[in-house]
């Protein structure tokens, strides 16, 4: 009996490249997204909320708001970014934003220090 070569049709798939900024397209879903980084307490995600925020609205425009040229907005939004607070403070003016402090949901409060 012969062999027959099977030959396997392959299927190609065109995909996208997924971009989370795609979805921030709304003033509140960029809040909302933000405020959850921010109560994860997690400062790489809260760096990286920032950026993906920036990138939806234009790094460009966000960078000249803050007072910084578009490529320190870039390093410092990085993966390897490390801003300093007053660079996030300016970032998150940029963006219309404030931030705000609550008492965390576990209810421990801090140690007060006594003013001397």
């Amino acid at each position: 009996m012969p062999r027959v070569a099977k030959t396997a049709a392959k299927t190609v798939s065109k995909t996208t490249r997924f971009d989370a900024a795609d979805y921030l397209n709304t003033e509140e879903r960029q809040a909302a997204y933000i405020a959850a980084a921010l109560e994860t307490g997690d400062a790489d995600f809260v760096r990286d909320a920032l950026g993906l925020v920036a990138r939806a609205r234009g790094m460009s425009g966000i960078a000249k708001k803050a007072g910084l040229n578009r490529e320190s907005l870039y390093k410092a939004l990085g993966e390897t970014g490390n801003p300093e607070f007053g660079t996030v403070m300016r970032i998150v003016g940029a963006l219309g934003l404030t931030l705000s402090a609550q008492p965390a949901a576990s209810g421990r409060t801090s140690k007060r220090r006594r003013v001397a």
